[in-house]
């Protein structure tokens, strides 16, 4: 008997499902988290009877045939790609970007990551990096002395210095934006690197050519729903009880053959 087996596939795409809804809300106050869905397709058929086959010697041809299903399986855990609210910090280095668009940062393999989370830092040296202490690209020095620091939203660093009048410009904070950004690896720590499925990265000023603009004082709040998470939590757990007693009336039937025989 099939049921088994099949029963068996949906209490695993419930269980997926209920790991994915369980990271989206253990990230729901995760800077500029983007909440995730577990998507699925159904498994192959026995074509028992193939629809449009011969039914009898007069030629007559099946409108539907007879087609049984063999389960489910995952097939993506989809990036629902939704900008979060723009929660104010007050923090000068904090950057929360509204519209498209990532802030690239160099890995300590090397390679380039790209992150929304806008909350920077500022090292021993003074230069500007992440959380994690990997450097923003292009990399930008604060020197000693800058009594403050003003980013614009293009993304221009300025400071003002002791007797002078005018800020000094230091460097501008770019955006890379990318074809498909549901097809970023996520790497962790708010971090994301680019794949085949991404496209290369289109690395700019912001405000230009649609990426978006820097917000200085604010960050991105996660855009995590919880009152959809707890829903779909709910419809996971229904839907992982109902194939749970497919298995039990499928063992019931199953005892049942046996005693007959």
């Amino acid at each position: 008997m099939n049921a088994l087996q099949i029963a068996a596939t949906g209490m695993g795409a419930q269980q997926m499902r209920v790991e994915v809804i369980s990271n989206n809300l253990a990230n729901m106050n995760t800077t500029a988290y983007n909440a995730r869905r577990a998507e699925f397709s159904d498994l192959m058929y026995r074509q028992l009877e193939a629809p449009g086959s011969v039914s009898s010697a007069s030629g007559a041809v099946l409108p539907v045939g007879v087609q049984l299903g063999m389960g489910v399986r995952p097939s993506a855990v989809m990036m629902n790609v939704q900008q979060g609210a723009s929660t104010q910090t007050g923090g000068e280095l904090d950057v929360a970007i509204e519209g498209n668009g990532y802030i690239e940062i160099e890995l300590p393999s090397g390679v380039s990551g790209f992150t929304r989370d806008g909350g920077l830092k500022m090292t021993g040296d003074g230069l500007l990096v992440t959380a994690e202490g990997f450097a923003i690209v292009p990399s930008i020095t604060i020197p000693d002395g800058a009594r403050g620091v003003t980013i614009s939203p293009e993304g221009e660093v300025y400071a003002m210095f002791q007797d002078q009048v005018d800020p000094e410009l230091l460097g501008q904070i770019t955006l890379a934006t990318f074809t498909n950004e549901a097809g970023l690896e996520a790497t962790g720590n708010n971090y994301y690197r680019e794949t085949n499925a991404s496209g290369a990265p289109q690395v700019g000023a912001a405000g230009e050519e649609g990426r978006g603009t820097f917000r200085q004082g604010y960050l991105e709040a996660s855009s995590v729903d919880a009152v959809r998470e707890i829903t779909e939590l709910i419809e996971a757990q229904r839907g992982y009880e109902l194939n749970a007693k497919v298995i039990t009336a499928a063992d019931q039937m199953l005892g049942a053959t046996t005693q007959i025989r």
